[in-house]
């Protein structure tokens, strides 16, 4: 045990590229690599969920955003997709018997477009023939013989009665649309007042002729209403001839095309029905003919036939892989528009407009769960969707009695679509415990890792990964050194030598601003330097914060040691995090033991600011010192814990192990260095467990001790297990190699004790005693004389006796000098 803890060789501080790892002088050498490093598992993953055809095994891509997993996603949906058959087309028609449940169409890839053509084709063949058709002189002699045969029965039946009116002395006059009679005599109409001068006989005769005239006339009229009727029909008649003639040349193609689509050809018999309708409504009522100019009656056309394509698929375009960045309900499902007629709203099957799922319908869908998760309706119509497999267009909250126009209910699609859903860890496992559904409809996970493993190859595909980028960016041509300084810096992101950070953004985004530095210099290639000066800008740019927490310690204003010895005082390590940027802080531990029963009070937990996992590290200090030190006598001190000067949350247990030496050297009142900082997780039998962020941890340290002038003395210690997290800066490293600061890997308290008091710890015997003078037979020691001085009080509280008062407080007097 007496040989103390030697510092870590400057090689140990950060992993660097090893000469032979990165065979190349500049990218330029090296061939690009598209697509992903490492992530094997989700690579093998996400194969098997697009091969996986049965339902429910929609896909959940989960990781950090920036590890490459969207793009990585959606270029390998892209190319299997490629290589699978189009899938069929769908277009919306009018339907003519109920015009608010338009009918959906299907086509084979490329034909609904076809179609389309072919409809306005038949309306050009619309424009062209009527109203022409009814304006031709066969049309027009025809209704005129119609025309006349009726009229020369109408004439024939009056002349009858203008006849018997002569001999019966009874004028008769008609116009268009009636007949009147009036008395004559002599030949000619009386006047009024030469009526009423004749005699009653004269007038009697007179009434009596006009009433047999008037019985004649019904007589012979009594067939009108049957011969308007047959005129009506056969006008009729002529007008369906007129519009078969013109109409049978324009459609028979369509028809005999379409005989073996079922859909197609039933739409088109309903069409041709309804054309005969709208046309002899249109043309034969001539006002409405001449109500309606050539654009307005194109336009009225098209707005009963044209069909409206949901989603057209190139031949041979492989089934559609479709990114939706904005998914809202409207996005998905698409919806049902309306216009203004008239200051009225009102739709057709024309306003219909297709959604994403028609884009990916037979293909693949992907989106962010985030979005998706921020509108909880969407969410559960998006589920329906997928185990319906219908495709349906409804107002979004219609049920919720927010929707009172007059809208359509257009006919559900079949749905055959895979969602790819990308979302971070969190959401993922917020889904599976909060929805049941959700387990047997993403059945497939693709885990993207936050770290890759760091070998010869992964750093070789790591340049040709930055290849690929340079030259989709147009960067520069980046050196060897330049390449291997990023490797650097993903490990550090990593915080681990033999790793590298999957989140490939922050690499890119380094490499982007090198670029930018290069340029700014006027050079012609990104090399080591230039990713050195981009990170120190960037570190400037969001370093305020600790530059001033620095330079307060500086100061005084915090107060904090960096030479000599002082008892119950020590300086621990604590790393922040503000925005994206994350540093280390020096922070001051102190500690007072007196006797008495409290136990170990933790200050920042009394006052509420020591957060749980704290809490449990000051907890756990409590079973170490009763294990190692109390197993005759009961560990009865009081002793209190405080972090100096912080003023907001604390949490993490890393500063268990400078809280456990700060209250022996408080116990026994050996003074500790205050050169050395110290960080490190303690368990119950005094083993020293890695901590996080140990880079900046240290290097907050190094700043203070370098800013106040490094004495070749000072360093950090840091448990062994985290030797492998260390990527330090070349400065340090440098420090480190000409022996100015030191850096120490401990795995007992045992090891830190000796490093920061100079004096052996011991080791215990069978009996489980220590060598005299060693800390822990003083520690024991002084334990015993506390626990002692308990029991004398309780005799003397027995006998009620004040004096014993004076001892105690003497007692901790002694204790606290």
């Amino acid at each position: 045990m007496s040989n103390m803890v030697t510092s870590l060789p400057y090689q140990a501080l950060a992993a660097k590229v090893p000469s032979d790892h990165l065979p190349f002088n500049t990218l330029n050498d090296i061939e690009p690599l598209s697509g992903i490093l490492g992530q094997e598992r989700a690579v093998e993953a996400i194969q098997f969920g697009v091969a996986m055809q049965r339902p429910g095994y929609n896909i959940f891509a989960m990781g950090d955003s920036g590890t490459g997993r969207s793009s990585y996603v959606l270029n390998y949906l892209k190319s299997e997709a490629k290589r699978r058959p189009a899938p069929n087309e769908w277009a919306y028609v009018n339907n003519f018997n109920e015009s608010h449940r338009p009918k959906a169409i299907e086509f084979e890839p490329g034909l609904a477009s076809e179609f389309e053509k072919e409809i306005r084709t038949l309306i050009d063949g619309l424009m062209t023939t009527f109203p022409a058709a009814f304006e031709n002189p066969t049309y027009q002699q025809q209704k005129s013989v119609i025309d006349r045969a009726f009229n020369e029965k109408y004439e024939a039946a009056i002349n009858k009665v203008e006849r018997v009116s002569g001999k019966i002395g009874v004028a008769m006059f008609r116009d268009a649309s009636s007949v009147s009679f009036a008395p004559m005599k002599d030949g000619k109409a009386l006047e009024e007042n030469e009526f009423a001068a004749l005699s009653d006989d004269e007038r009697d005769a007179f009434q009596e002729g006009v009433s047999t005239l008037e019985g004649l006339l019904n007589e012979e009229l009594l067939g009108l209403p049957q011969w308007k009727r047959a005129t009506y029909d056969q006008i009729r008649q002529l007008n369906l001839d007129t519009v078969k003639e013109a109409l049978d040349p324009l459609m028979s193609g369509l028809f005999e095309q379409y005989q073996n689509h079922a859909d197609v050809f039933k739409h088109l018999t309903e069409l041709r029905a309804d054309l005969d309708k709208i046309i002899i409504d249109q043309m034969a009522d001539d006002k409405a003919s001449e109500n309606r100019d050539e654009i307005g009656r194109r336009q009225f056309y098209e707005d009963l036939y044209l069909p409206n394509i949901a989603i057209t698929h190139e031949i041979g375009g492989g089934q559609p892989v479709v990114y939706e960045p904005h998914p809202t309900y409207r996005n998905l499902f698409g919806q049902v528009e309306h216009s203004s007629d008239q200051g009225m709203l009102v739709t057709s099957y024309r306003l219909i407009r297709s959604g994403s799922l028609h884009a990916a319908n037979g293909g693949y869908l992907i989106l962010d769960a985030e979005k998706l998760l921020t509108d909880h309706y969407l969410w559960e119509a998006l589920k329906r969707a997928l185990k319906s497999k219908t495709l349906k267009i409804e107002h979004p909250y219609a049920d919720m009695g927010l929707m009172n126009t007059m809208t359509l209910s257009p006919q559900d699609l079949p749905l055959q679509v895979k969602v790819v859903l990308i979302g971070a860890r969190d959401i993922y496992y917020l889904l599976q415990d909060a929805d049941p559904d959700f387990q047997e409809m993403f059945r497939v996970l693709v885990d993207f890792d936050d770290t890759l493993k760091r070998s010869k190859e992964s750093e070789f595909s790591f340049a040709r990964l930055m290849k690929d980028r340079v030259d989709k960016e147009e960067y520069a041509n980046v050196t060897r050194d330049g390449v291997a300084a990023l490797i650097e810096y993903s490990s550090r992101l990593a915080e681990h030598q033999r790793e590298m950070a999957a989140k490939i953004g922050d690499v890119f985004e380094l490499l982007g601003e090198a670029d930018f530095v290069r340029q700014m210099a006027k050079e012609n290639e990104i090399t080591a330097e230039h990713i050195t000066r981009a990170l120190t800008a960037k570190k400037h740019r969001t370093g305020r914060v600790s530059e001033k927490i620095i330079e307060e310690i500086i100061e005084g204003t915090v107060l904090l040691e960096s030479e000599g010895f002082a008892v119950g005082k020590i300086n621990g390590l604590t790393v922040m995090q503000i925005g994206d940027s994350s540093f280390g802080a020096p922070a001051r531990i102190s500690t007072t033991v007196y006797p008495g029963g409290k136990g170990i009070i933790d200050i920042e937990r009394e006052s509420n600011l020591g957060q749980n996992i704290h809490s449990k590290g000051v907890l756990i200090l409590s079973g170490y010192l009763g294990n190692k030190y109390a197993q005759r006598f009961p560990l009865d001190i009081s002793a209190s814990i405080a972090m100096e000067q912080s003023y907001g949350y604390i949490d993490g247990d890393s500063a268990s192990t400078a809280e456990l030496c700060c209250l022996l050297s408080a116990l026994i009142q050996v003074p500790l260095r205050q050169d050395l900082a110290i960080t490190g997780s303690l368990n119950q039998y005094g083993e020293i467990q890695a901590i996080g962020g140990v880079n900046e941890k240290i290097e907050g340290f190094f700043n203070v001790c370098n800013a106040r002038g490094l004495t070749g003395t000072q360093g950090v210690i840091i448990p062994k297990s985290n030797a492998n997290n260390l990527m330090l800066n070349d400065d340090i490293i440098e420090a480190v190699k000409t022996g100015m600061f030191h850096v120490y890997a401990i795995s007992t308290a045992d090891e830190a004790l000796h490093l920061l008091t100079g004096i052996e710890p011991g080791v215990a015997d069978e009996e489980g005693d220590y060598p005299e003078n060693t800390l822990s037979a003083r520690v024991i020691e002084r334990l015993e004389e506390i626990s002692k001085l308990g029991e004398e009080d309780d005799e003397e509280e027995e006998d009620s006796e004040e004096a014993p008062e004076t001892d105690k407080s003497e007692a901790s007097k002694k204790v606290e000098k």
